[in-house]
């Protein structure tokens, strides 16, 4: 639970227990000392109060009229001291309920009872001629000392607060000081993450902050510097596989063109001369005939497969054209639209044939696997770069789908360009997104 908490909530969260805390602790040291306090405080004026009465009595078995004697001591000592004269017969509490009037208020009840007031009060007896007349009674006042230590308890507790507010306003500034750089430190490996290295972290903050950024931007530099590398050196692996295809073609068209040709004219020829009446003979040259037209085919497929032609002469937006016929007369049932931006001509080298590649691949992909019923190809050109995007209507791919060779060779060849190769489902559809910069980085 503590792993959810905000850096300010963890700043806040103590403070908050150390203030609850402080108040139980001054609630506790109140129940535990103030009675014994106020038994002390009360104890001296206690003692006077028996020597008083120690001394009435003295004097009223010395007195010729003790009663004459008694009614001058009442009326000098009054009724409104914390020591008074009560006659026998009244029923006076000795410590009557507590109820502190203050020029700032009446002192909370919950106060008092927490204070837990002791029984301070007592009562001496007076007698004349050994029969009890009165007392002399004790019943402090105790507003004053309970005024006094509620003064101290709201002292303490708007100290407590006041220091905690200003903990805790320091607090947040400081978490706040603290956190912009943190934040900005993540933002920035956010963007590492995502592959932008080139936008580096502000060192901001605390010294090891500072430092971290630092250090952070060294890692952006050396993985951009790598990442220019990797593209570089894919760059070049997808040259060369380009070139190893050219000449595999040119092998291919050169070499088997001429004997299939051959082996198709010899075979004509041997039909012809067959006599008629050699039905065997006639069909077995005939199914010949077939197997090299068949063997041609094939071959014309895989020249297309390795090696787009026609780009240099036809342009790319006609040879993509070209593709998307030939698609069509595959899977004559499948619905195909195209949206071809005619500035695709002015694109040459590896950015060419990478788009032709990935148009090729996602639409062989959809003939083979997807099933589909219809399909759209968009190829446009933006202000800073290219957008190749290829949907189909199919059963679409698994949750966890791999990139097959197919694939991997289209995202090679967007990450060799330094663009991007996105395999998504949107609204029904299967959709392969590839994103191109276009400037001379890309057309390397």
């Amino acid at each position: 639970m503590w792993k959810r908490f905000s850096l300010r909530t963890r700043f806040f969260l103590p403070l908050g227990i150390m203030f609850v805390a402080a108040l139980l602790v001054g609630a506790i040291s109140l129940q535990l000392f103030a009675p014994a306090q106020l038994s002390d405080e009360s104890a001296p004026v206690a003692r006077s109060a028996r020597v008083v009465a120690d001394a009435l009595n003295s004097a009223l078995r010395t007195s010729a009229n003790p009663q004459a004697t008694l009614d001058a001591f009442a009326e000098a000592i009054g009724t409104s001291e914390a020591i008074r004269f009560q006659a026998a017969g009244a029923s006076q509490p000795l410590q009557p309920p507590v109820e502190v009037r203050t020029p700032i208020g009446r002192v909370p009840q919950w106060f008092v009872n927490l204070l837990t007031i002791p029984e301070v009060g007592a009562a001496f007896p007076v007698r004349i001629e050994g029969k009890q007349v009165g007392e002399i009674i004790f019943a402090p006042d105790l507003s004053a000392d309970i005024f006094e230590k509620w003064i101290g308890f709201v002292a303490i507790t708007v100290s407590v607060t006041a220091l905690t507010l200003l903990t805790g306003f320091i607090a947040y500034v400081t978490a706040g000081a603290v956190l912009r750089p943190l934040q900005e430190l993540g933002q920035g490996l956010t963007r590492m993450r995502g592959g932008d290295y080139e936008q580096l972290i502000a060192p901001s903050g605390a010294p090891e902050i500072r430092r971290s950024a630092e250090e952070a931007n060294e890692l952006a530099r050396t993985l951009s510097r790598l990442s220019q590398d990797n593209r570089g050196l894919l760059r070049r692996i997808v040259s060369l596989q380009d070139d190893e295809r050219r000449d595999m073609a040119r092998e291919l068209h050169d070499e088997l063109g001429p004997l299939f040709f051959g082996i198709r004219a010899n075979t004509v020829a041997l039909l012809e001369a067959i006599p008629h009446g050699h039905v065997e003979l006639a069909a077995s040259a005939d199914g010949i005939l077939q197997s090299v037209e068949a063997l041609q085919q094939a071959n014309r497929r895989i020249l297309d497969r390795l090696r787009p032609l026609y780009i240099q002469e036809l342009g790319l937006e006609k040879s993509i054209e070209t593709l998307l016929q030939y698609a069509r007369a595959q899977a004559p049932g499948l619905k195909l639209v195209s949206h071809i931006d005619g500035r695709l001509n002015t694109i040459e080298g590896l950015l060419s044939q990478t788009i032709y590649r990935v148009i090729q691949e996602s639409i062989t992909n959809v003939l083979r696997h997807a099933r589909a019923g219809s399909v759209t190809v968009d190829a446009s050109m933006k202000a800073t770069e290219l957008i190749v995007e290829v949907s189909d209507d199919g059963i679409g791919f698994p949750r966890n789908c791999v990139f097959g060779r197919g694939l991997t060779g289209m995202q090679e060849r967007a990450r060799a360009l330094s663009g991007t190769l996105q395999l998504m489902r949107e609204d029904g559809r299967t959709i392969v997104r590839c994103r191109l910069p276009v400037g001379d980085g890309a057309l390397g």
